[in-house]
């Protein structure tokens, strides 16, 4: 009892196994105090405000590569606006109620009505019912020569798939799809023959073709949808289809 004593009495420096430095002092930690009041637990300090450069260069990084219009802009307000608008295919991709092919039971593979084969990039899109393609679509049009994508107006969607369902063909050639400004120019200073206020350049055009159909025949149906400006280039073997005014040429 009495080493108990000596000990209990000997100062806390002598009692721990080191020794701290003359003069200093011994840290006091209360072991009743909450924890959440405990200064190693206080919130870090704010980050550092960045530069207006450093913030362009950090919001620039974690934008898409996606060039909107303002055509794009009055676009994707009116589709909000108008959601439940008509449901066919020339409105955005659709099929009515009694247009859409059979599907099969619950857990049957759904046959494509046709493959988009786009000749510049390689790239493939199937068609598949019921299925929304909108922001695929934009991606699988975007210019190849600057890889940018832009809004394309979802009628081109029903556009082909009404192509789809009259000639069932295996897959459907996209010639040329969306054309950013800056190339369209660059074909323009080549001679080629493109427009200066293209539909491509606005997203609302795609150029196809689908082997085995005659391009003369590919064009009066497309002409009968009504839907926009129809171009026949029998030279190229494909068709020019656009949302913009109706109206129809011959290309070569």
């Amino acid at each position: 009892m009495i080493a108990i004593a000596l000990y209990a009495a000997l100062p806390l420096a002598a009692a721990l196994p080191f020794a701290p430095p003359s003069g200093a002092e011994l840290p006091v930690v209360d072991p009743f105090v909450d924890l959440n009041d405990r200064e190693f637990l206080r919130p870090l300090p704010p980050p550092p405000e960045l530069s207006k450069k450093e913030a362009f260069l950090a919001d620039k990084g974690r934008r898409l590569d996606v060039h909107l219009s303002d055509r794009d802009l009055v676009r994707e307000r009116r589709e909000k606006t108008f959601a439940r608008r008509p449901s066919i295919d020339l409105r955005g991709g659709a099929f009515a109620d009694d247009e859409l092919p059979p599907t099969g039971p619950a857990g049957t593979r759904i046959a494509p009505l046709t493959t988009l084969f786009n000749l510049r990039t390689r790239e493939s899109l199937p068609l598949v019912p019921g299925h929304a393609v909108t922001e695929r679509f934009d991606k699988f049009l975007r210019d190849y020569s600057t890889n940018q994508i832009t809004r394309m107006d979802a009628r081109l969607i029903g556009v082909l798939e009404r192509v789809a369902l009259r000639f069932s063909p295996g897959r459907i050639e996209v010639v040329s799809g969306y054309r950013s400004p800056k190339y369209n120019l660059t074909l323009r200073k080549k001679g080629r023959e493109v427009a200066r206020q293209s539909q491509h350049s606005e997203g609302n055009a795609v150029d196809f073709r689908i082997r085995g159909v005659p391009t003369r025949r590919l064009l009066n149906f497309v002409k009968t949808l009504r839907v926009g400006g129809v171009g026949y280039y029998p030279h190229s073997e494909f068709i020019h289809a656009d949302t913009g005014r109706v109206r129809y040429w011959r290309g070569s």
